[in-house]
């Protein structure tokens, strides 16, 4: 493959990569911020609700499949650590500073389209700033690409730490 060609695979295993990170921060993200915001919390329980949601709904989703390739629960959850916290932890922080940083999102309510349309773009803006950070990780070997050795069930001879 030439350089060219490495070049665009990378970014399509970035954005692949930061896609699946999207789906399982949008899901604790999501769940976090009805559940504080229903409840009447403040911005500060709300985002520390929506952010451990977003790592425990982040690490099952890359849990799942990496059991399903025969690895032990206490080795697939140290491979989901490695490749997941650098991308959930920046998804989160630019997802929670946009949410912050957009006037009465956070206030709003469930039932303002505001919350809504400002949680969609802050989502969104947080998915265009980690997928450099994804493709610099996937580039060095770690991140997601600790991953991708357990989709075809080829982990023998890898060891984890």
């Amino acid at each position: 493959m030439d350089h060219a060609g490495a070049q665009s695979s990378l970014t399509k295993l970035a954005i692949s990569a930061t896609l699946h990170c999207l789906t399982g921060c949008a899901i604790g993200e999501v769940l976090g911020m009805v559940i504080g915001t229903a409840l009447g919390w403040s911005n500060l329980a709300t985002i520390a609700l929506a952010v451990a949601l977003a790592f425990v709904f982040g690490y099952a989703l890359t849990i799942r499949p990496v059991l399903k390739s025969g690895l032990p629960l206490r080795a697939a959850i140290g491979v989901a650590f490695a490749a997941d916290t650098v991308s959930i932890a920046v998804m989160e922080i630019v997802d929670n500073g946009v949410m912050l940083a957009v006037p009465g999102a956070m206030e709003a309510g469930l039932g303002s389209w505001v919350f809504w349309a400002s949680l969609a773009f802050a989502l969104a803006v947080a998915f265009v700033i980690t997928v450099p950070v994804n493709r610099w990780l996937i580039s060095r070997g770690k991140g997601h690409a600790v991953v991708h050795q357990y989709h075809s069930g080829d982990h023998e001879g890898h060891h984890q730490h």
